[in-house]
């Protein structure tokens, strides 16, 4: 059985990690949830959402998860049922932080002391969004260093190398925001919950708190994803200035091969008298005036700076 409880003197809390039907039929047997929760509970729909009603608050939210393989951010959903005696988690496997908190409060008395011993289980949900949110931080750091390596290998000259790092990092800020952009209007909602008979007065000071931090939180993103851009554009820059020199410098060695190209052609006419034609050392002549001119091509794009 996937479902798990701890127990105390006050409140209880019951979580489920990768719930099936199962699992879900007894938690509505036991709490009477309403159909529509319980089916979205197992329908990975990715979109957070919350639901009031006179006797419990249900809400989702989604959290990034980093997969190492694909080099991608991904996203894993958390339930949450709220009541007036109870808290009800479900999971589905993709963020530790739960799991990993239920067993300290079911394996540490202290911290089942400190998280469990209100009346009511706002302590222990604040708890948990705090830990939550603590899992994402070292992502966004993670992303800030590779934003930090991609500016040292532009300027390094690595301009064609780092393309395909700056599209993996655009797209995982990207994917970052879409998880975390519904964050602040649900907090917004949970901090107004105090209006609830079951809910207790403190409920908007720990929420406030929550919503602070999902702020900073898009503040980064939004930091990261202006930096990333603008590094974008630098490097594109990079990349068409040195893609233009090297067509200019292409270029200049066409239009001086030119007048040798006319040169040739000139001596290459089928006529009877041609200047230099039968001389001794001709060839080495007609050479010479080829240089000559493509000499002085050289000198008059050098006064120009454009070589």
């Amino acid at each position: 059985m996937k479902i798990n409880k701890i127990k105390t003197k006050h409140i209880l809390w019951t979580h489920v990690n990768q719930p099936t039907k199962k699992e879900v039929d007894q938690l509505k047997e036991i709490h009477n949830f309403h159909p529509l929760d319980l089916e979205d509970c197992l329908v990975r729909i990715q979109r957070p959402q919350i639901s009031e009603y006179p006797h419990y608050i249900f809400f989702i939210l989604t959290f990034p998860v980093y997969n190492r393989n694909t080099k991608e951010i991904e996203s894993s959903e958390i339930d949450f049922f709220i009541g007036p005696k109870y808290l009800v988690t479900l999971s589905d496997g993709g963020v530790s932080v739960v799991n990993n908190f239920f067993n300290e409060i079911k394996t540490n008395e202290y911290s089942r002391e400190k998280y469990m011993s209100s009346s009511h289980p706002i302590n222990l949900v604040y708890e948990l969004l705090h830990r939550l949110q603590s899992y994402a931080l070292p992502m966004l750091d993670h992303i800030s260093r590779d934003i930090e390596e991609v500016e040292k290998r532009i300027f390094k000259g690595e301009e064609k190398k780092v393309v395909k790092e700056i599209l993996y990092i655009k797209r995982n800020i990207v994917d970052f925001r879409r998880i975390m952009q519904a964050h602040k209007n649900i907090i917004k909602k949970l901090t107004n919950t105090h209006t609830k008979s079951f809910m207790p007065d403190k409920t908007k000071i720990y929420f406030i708190n929550i919503l602070d931090r999902t702020k900073d939180i898009w503040d980064i993103l939004e930091a990261q994803k202006e930096n990333i851009n603008t590094f974008q554009e630098t490097n594109e820059s990079l990349i068409s200035y040195k893609l233009n020199d090297i067509m200019r410098i292409l270029t200049i060695i066409s239009v001086i091969m030119i007048p040798a190209n006319l040169v040739a052609s000139i001596f290459g006419v089928n006529a009877k008298y041609m200047p230099f034609i039968g001389q001794p050392f001709d060839f080495y002549m007609i050479i010479a005036i080829m240089f000559t001119v493509m000499l002085l091509f050289m000198i008059y794009f050098r006064k120009k700076d454009w070589l």
